[in-house]
């Protein structure tokens, strides 16, 4: 063992023994660890090869090197998780963000405003202004209308936050069955200076969403087919993240048939269901769908070019 335990040598010996314990990228999961421990980035730990460690940050690492050891995920070890353009909490009990989640995002923003095209532009003082003499529009003329939005099955309150971040105009109601999702969606809500725009309730799904409230309803709800998560998914997901999270029943569609259902009461005419789904539900999805009377129905791949999320219309 070294005299001292500098980030040079530290890190080299926590990539060892992360390949020993089975690590898919040993050396990432190193870098990770190390920056949990001494808060510096990915780039400090390289120009900072020589600092040793103090004592303190050898006992964070030590713990968070035992935890990965055991395959639990680096987002739980760190206490959070990227999400588009901002960063939540995250804790065990809770469905970590992917990115796949970031697409549902997009999508369904991108299917709103081809309804709401208002709701989306953006104008400054200069509008208000007044040209060749003529009377100055007044500022309120141009005033952005609102949206309302649920996301159903919220978990970390990952969406709601990234929507209601990126959108100063949208009002987010979020909803989860889950106590520990329903308080760190809100500690998230609060972290982030979004409390005022959304409400998060401890609820089934759009049980207390008012009716043709919602201009866009989006979910991520759990939708892995029940034989998959049994038998298929990694071990670092089945063993740590919550089963009620993951597994959508038989064929996967469990929850989403229940939000084809309802969502009819809660959606504005013509607004929008967006959902993840798991690449093998989605041409049943669309099918369900269109025997639920909505329409316009599209499917949407994720980054790896997998069908993955619907979109459709009340």
């Amino acid at each position: 063992m070294p005299e001292v335990w500098t980030v040079k040598n530290t890190l080299d010996w926590c990539q060892e023994y992360l390949q020993r314990h089975g690590d898919e990228n040993p050396r990432l999961s190193a870098q990770w660890l190390m920056s949990h421990a001494t808060g510096l980035s990915r780039v400090e730990i390289y120009t900072n090869y020589e600092r040793p460690l103090s004592t303190e940050e050898r006992d964070v690492l030590r713990n968070a090197l035992r935890r990965r050891g055991s395959g639990e995920p680096l987002q739980y070890i760190q206490g959070s998780a990227p999400f588009r353009f901002i960063e939540v909490k995250v804790r065990p009990g809770v469905l970590i963000p992917r990115p796949e989640t970031e697409v549902l995002v997009d999508e369904a923003m991108r299917e709103l405003k081809s309804i709401m095209p208002d709701a989306f532009t953006h104008r400054t003082a200069r509008d208000s202004m007044s040209v060749d003499g003529e009377e100055p529009v007044p500022a309120e003329a141009f005033e952005v209308p609102t949206f309302n939005v649920v996301d159903a099955c919220t978990g970390s309150g990952c969406i709601a936050c990234a929507i209601a971040s990126e959108h100063a105009n949208a009002q987010v109601v979020a909803t989860d069955v889950s106590e520990t999702a329903v308080e760190l969606a809100r500690e998230n809500a609060a972290d982030l200076g979004l409390g005022d725009r959304i409400e998060v309730r401890l609820c089934d799904l759009l049980a207390d969403a008012e009716d043709s409230w919602a201009d866009l309803i989006v979910s991520n709800p759990p939708y892995v087919p029940t034989a998959v998560v049994d038998s298929e998914i990694p071990a670092e997901v089945a063993d740590f993240e919550p089963r009620l999270a993951l597994d959508g029943g038989e064929d996967g569609l469990d929850i989403y048939r229940r939000l084809l259902d309802d969502g009819k009461r809660v959606l504005k005419p013509d607004g929008i269901l967006a959902c993840e789904l798991h690449e093998t539900c989605l041409e049943e999805a669309a099918r369900l769908a269109e025997e639920a009377h909505y329409t316009q129905m599209r499917i949407a791949k994720d980054l790896a070019g997998r069908p993955r999320i619907i979109v459709a219309h009340a």
